[in-house]
């Protein structure tokens, strides 16, 4: 296994003799933000919970996430209990 190791300012990743075989079932994402340096957040916020952790950068993706029901949505209040229970009452009377 390799570990990673910290070069001055720069996070440097030993290389290995073999590729690791990745385990898909702990196979994990991160969403990080745009203006932090990959390498200092992997250890900032990856490397402290799961010391063996590894990242195969030949799969990263850059994009932007945009949470539309942040922006667009529009509170509407919930009907009261009574009206519900009066349109509930008529659907089984009839």
């Amino acid at each position: 296994m390799v570990m990673p190791v910290e070069a001055g300012a720069i996070f440097v990743v030993e290389l290995w003799k073999e590729k690791p075989l990745p385990d898909s079932d702990l196979r994990d994402t991160e969403n990080i933000p745009w203006k932090l340096d990959i390498q200092e957040y992997f250890k900032t916020e990856v490397l402290p919970f799961a010391p063996d952790a590894w990242m195969d950068r030949e799969k990263d993706k850059i994009g932007y996430e945009i949470p539309f029901t942040k922006f667009f949505y529009e509170y509407k209040p919930l009907r009261d209990l009574h009206e519900i229970m009066k349109d509930i009452e008529a659907l089984e009377v009839n």
